[in-house]
């Protein structure tokens, strides 16, 4: 019921993932990250403790594959489909025999993308594509991966929830957009919430890190 990317961004150390699928608030169950560490995704019949254990195992020395393997040992896993990606190590994919639907994955240098009940097989194959030909931000690039996986057909169904994380030099995340539902294309309605958020990015950390030098919005109010 879903179809997700993982990645990382060699020049500047951020890590990120975004998800889509037919279920409400995907992004909470789905996609985690973690400053210095990586970023990791569990998704299909969806286990949330999963993404944390990755994250944890990849913190403690484990190179995504072997953080995957340690997680095959766990009860039901072979109903789960996990992608994992550090720093350096390439990033992994792991589908268990008892996923849903028309699966596919696939790896490259610097993202992993998956989806289970699938338009088409060609989905992970679309985004990846698009993530190594796009430029700007590793937000940029992820939000062209979902917009390309989306035009390769998406999911089976109709997609109703989608979610944007990143993280970078600070503990909490950069970049953590997400809708939780909508009746139609939160893919592209969540490109338009992040190209909106874009420009305000940078401001918003410079109010974390030191809000003397933080810009006023012209919010009412703020005198």
């Amino acid at each position: 019921m879903t179809f997700s990317i993982v990645a990382r961004c060699p020049a500047t150390g951020q890590f990120g993932a975004a998800v889509a699928s037919s279920s409400p608030a995907v992004a909470a169950r789905c996609v985690r990250g973690r400053m210095g560490v990586g970023a990791a995704a569990s998704q299909n019949i969806t286990d949330p403790d999963l993404g944390p254990l990755l994250l944890d195992l990849m913190a403690a020395g484990r190179t995504p594959e072997q953080a995957v393997a340690e997680l095959r040992q766990r009860p039901f896993i072979d109903y789960r489909q996990l992608m994992a990606i550090d720093a350096h190590n390439p990033p992994v994919v792991f589908t268990g025999a008892n996923a849903l639907g028309t699966l596919a994955s696939v790896v490259g240098t610097h993202a992993a993308c998956a989806g289970n009940m699938l338009h088409s097989r060609a989905v992970p194959a679309a985004m990846l594509s698009a993530f190594e030909q796009a430029e700007g931000a590793l937000a940029e690039r992820l939000m062209q991966a979902m917009l390309a996986g989306q035009a390769a057909g998406g999911e089976e169904g109709p997609v109703h929830s989608a979610g944007l994380l990143v993280y970078g030099a600070q503990n909490w995340p950069v970049v953590d957009l997400r809708l939780d539902w909508v009746e139609a294309d939160p893919v592209q309605a969540l490109y338009a919430t992040w190209k909106l958020y874009e420009p305000q990015m940078p401001a918003y950390i410079t109010r974390a890190l030191d809000p003397r030098a933080a810009p006023s919005f012209g919010v009412p109010g703020n005198l």
